[in-house]
């Protein structure tokens, strides 16, 4: 079968909910990452087949096919297609998974993958509670309520169940989040991102600025301010300090076949080894990355201790403390430049993002392999393997 390699991986530096990036248009934010991999690259734009674009949340700015907006928005010709897809807080790691598929079965030879989520101008379920408000009905039907009855699909229930399930108490998921903050701070420090970020220009009340650098890492983070925020749930684990934070972002990955490397004089930053997706239980939603994880390094013949660098979102910190745990892994190979609780998780743009993140820091680590791994609602999630060149 034909090989698809990654070219160059990028992402915006991440805005907090009403911060820096609280001005750009999620097309034209999209846009920006797009054109930074096509001047990076070098590649022809016109070379360029489809881009394919994961976005959670498909309504107001991000809705009429936001994908083909940011086409329309960037130095892209018309003439490439887009297409827009929901695989929740994996949408755009499955846009990284069908590019590849497409480049590895020949149908196409370059294929962009990118993801986009503002969170501040498209709020979080503001698409279904419109919908719900304009008496249009709701996501659950009535099937879906007899097999689940009485139940609420809730990603933070299932984090709780999660910690419960695992033996994870409070202290353990803020002594994770301090982590991820630390480390997020010390990569930002020693200038690990710079390679994989796109500055955008905002606005500020002292100006115009480069705005280059993830906005919610807290440098002064402390256990006691982590452990000082309030529960979600009494008796529960998970507060807002532990769990992924509301992020504006954007971020592309170029995509494409060994037939491209050579006609366009591309020089890979790594091989796509394995991609797998799999499902399990809706209603604890988030322990799906464990028993993908398991299968993907079946099909890759692989076992964990092979793999440099993992990156597993860190949607709620009972995840990836779980992972860790289930697949016997070692706690430095896991974000090691910090997550989703220091640097933001903005849904639709996290997959290509972490994969930004992975590509660059194996490179700098001189590591071999890296794994990614996301939890998706609906109890889904997907795995994606690569080896740097």
């Amino acid at each position: 079968m034909a090989e698809a390699y990654i070219v160059e991986a990028v992402r915006t530096a991440g805005g907090r909910r009403g911060g820096r990036l609280a001005a750009w248009h999620p097309a034209d934010m999209a846009a920006e990452t797009l054109d930074a991999v096509i001047a990076r690259s070098g590649i022809d734009p016109a070379a360029v087949e489809d881009v394919i674009m994961g976005c959670v949340s498909q309504g107001g700015e991000q809705g009429f096919q936001v994908g083909r907006g940011a086409v329309l928005a960037s130095k892209l010709p018309q003439s490439v297609p887009a297409v827009t897809i929901d695989r929740q807080c994996g949408s755009s790691q499955q846009a990284i998974q069908f590019a590849a598929q497409a480049v590895m079965s020949g149908t196409q030879d370059v294929v962009m993958a990118a993801g986009v989520e503002s969170m501040t101008r498209v709020p979080m379920g503001s698409t279904g509670m419109l919908f719900a408000q304009a008496g249009l009905g709701k996501a659950k039907s009535p099937r879906q309520e007899e097999k689940f009855p009485d139940i609420q699909f809730s990603q933070f229930m299932g984090a709780e169940m999660i910690a419960q399930k695992y033996g994870f108490s409070r202290a353990d998921a803020d002594a994770y989040a301090l982590e991820s903050h630390r480390r997020a701070a010390a990569a930002t420090e020693r200038g690990d991102f710079a390679e994989e970020i796109v500055a955008l220009t905002v606005e500020t009340p002292e100006g115009e600025v480069r705005h280059d650098r993830d906005e919610g890492i807290r440098y002064d983070a402390t256990m006691e301010s982590i452990g000082a925020v309030k529960l979600l749930k009494e008796g529960g684990i998970v507060s807002a300090a532990n769990a992924s934070q509301i992020c504006d972002g954007a971020s592309a990955v170029l995509v494409v076949s060994e037939r491209a490397l050579k006609e366009h004089g591309l020089t890979p930053l790594a091989r796509i080894h394995n991609l797998t997706v799999t499902a399990g239980d809706p209603v604890v939603m988030l322990e799906e990355p464990l028993f993908a994880t398991d299968r993907a390094l079946k099909r890759a013949g692989m076992s964990i201790d092979d793999i440099d660098l993992y990156e597993v979102n860190e949607a709620f910190a009972p995840v990836p403390l779980a992972w860790l745990k289930h697949v016997g892994g070692d706690h430095a190979k896991l974000n090691v430049n910090g997550g989703a609780i220091a640097l933001g998780h903005p849904l639709g743009a996290s997959g290509t993002k972490l994969m930004a993140t992975l590509v660059h820091a194996l490179h700098k680590r001189g590591g071999r392999y890296g794994l990614q791994t996301m939890c998706e609602g609906g109890g889904i999630a997907n795995v994606t393997i690569i080896e740097r060149l």
